[in-house]
C-alpha cells in the first residue's frame, strides 16, 4: 500500500472508524437470491444510504415485483430517515437492483465505481446492447473513485475499490462498518469466486487483504449468505477480527499463490448462477430494464453458445 493514494485513503478510514458516531444498520434478507440489503443511519441526522437493492424476478414468467423493496420503502418512512444514497458494490449477476424503483419513492443519489465503465464495455458487447447503451456510467447519479470520501449525515465514509470478484468492485466504509459487497463470506464459508469475465483470483486476494487491514473491531456487513454446512441460520455481519482467524479461505497466513490456486480450483467446478443473463443485462443499467422495443415490450437476451 505504498500508493500515495492508497495511503491516504486508508488514513481516511482510520478516521472514519475512530469516530464516536457508529451507525445503524438494518438488514433485510432476500431468500430466494440469498442477498442481504443494509440500510444504514445516521441517528443524529436521519440521513440513511441503501445498498445492494434487490428487485424480484420470476424468470419464467417474466415477471418483476418489488416486494422486499416496498418493506424497505415502508422501513425508511416510518423511522423518518432522509435518504441521500443508493449504494451499488458492483454489477451483480445473482439478482437485479430495485435502487431506480426505491429511488422513485424516496429520492436520493445512484452511485457505484467508476470502474463500471469496463463492465459496461465487456457487457454490452455480450450482449450486443448497441450504440444506445451508453458505456460511460451515466445511468448512475455518481460515481465513486477509490478513497473517495463522503459524508452520510454526520458520519466520515469512504468509497474502496477492491477488484476481483468483478473490476468495479467497491467497498464503502461508514464510521465502523464497512458494506464490502461481494468480497468476502461469513467466516464459515469462505471469500467470493473470480472467474466472472473481468474478475481475478490475484486482484481478490489482493483487496480482501486491504479490506482486512482495516481494525479488527470493524463490523462487515456482507452480500450474500448461503448458510455453511453445519449452520442452520444466515448470517451476514462479523468482523474484520474474526475474518482474519477463522475465514475458511483467507485467513492470517493464507498466501497469494495458495489462494489463488484454491480459488481458480474451486471456480472451475462452479456452474453460472441462474439469473445471471438477467441480472447483468439489467444492473450495468443502473437498474433499469432494457428499453421497450416497437412493440411495446422489454426483452432480456440470452447469448448462445458463448457463455
Amino acid at each position: 500500500m505504498s500508493d500515495p493514494v492508497i495511503t491516504a485513503a486508508a488514513h481516511q478510514v482510520l478516521t472514519a472508524l475512530t469516530s464516536d458516531k457508529v451507525p445503524v444498520v438494518k438488514t433485510f434478507f432476500d431468500r430466494v437470491t440469498f442477498t442481504a440489503t443494509h440500510v444504514v443511519h445516521d441517528p443524529a441526522t436521519r440521513a440513511a444510504a441503501i445498498i445492494d437493492s434487490v428487485m424480484e424476478y420470476d424468470p419464467a414468467a417474466g415477471r418483476t415485483g418489488h416486494h422486499l423493496a416496498q418493506e424497505i420503502v415502508d422501513y425508511v418512512r416510518a423511522h423518518d430517515l432522509k435518504l441521500e444514497w443508493l449504494l451499488e458494490t458492483h454489477v451483480h449477476a445473482d439478482h437485479l437492483s430495485a435502487a431506480p424503483w426505491i429511488q422513485e419513492q424516496l429520492g436520493g443519489k445512484l452511485a457505484i465505481g467508476a470502474d463500471i465503465v469496463r463492465v459496461q464495455d465487456i457487457f454490452g458487447k455480450l450482449f450486443n446492447a448497441g450504440t444506445r447503451f451508453a458505456r460511460d456510467g451515466s445511468q448512475f447519479d455518481h460515481l465513486f473513485h477509490d478513497g473517495e470520501t463522503f459524508m452520510l449525515g454526520s458520519i466520515p465514509a469512504i468509497a474502496l475499490h477492491v477488484p476481483g470478484h468483478t473490476p468495479a468492485d467497491m467497498a464503502y466504509v461508514i464510521g465502523d462498518a464497512a458494506f464490502i459487497g461481494d468480497t468476502l463470506f461469513m467466516p464459515d464459508y469462505g471469500t467470493a469466486r473470480a472467474d466472472f469475465p473481468g474478475g481475478d483470483a490475484r486482484a481478490l486476494y489482493r483487496s480482501i487483504r486491504r479490506l482486512l487491514s482495516l481494525p479488527a473491531r470493524t463490523r462487515l456487513f456482507l452480500c450474500h449468505d448461503y448458510k455453511a454446512p453445519g449452520r442452520d441460520t444466515f448470517a451476514w455481519e462479523t468482523t474484520v477480527g474474526a475474518e482474519r482467524e477463522h475465514n475458511v479461505h483467507v485467513h492470517d497466513g493464507v498466501g497469494e499463490d495458495e489462494f489463488v490456486a484454491m480459488r481458480t480450483g474451486r471456480d472451475a467446478t462452479l456452474s453460472m448462477p441462474g439469473l445471471l443473463m438477467p441480472s447483468v443485462q439489467v444492473n450495468m443499467r443502473g437498474g433499469h430494464l432494457p428499453e421497450a422495443e416497437e412493440n411495446g415490450t422489454r426483452y432480456i437476451k440470452i447469448p448462445i453458445d458463448r457463455v
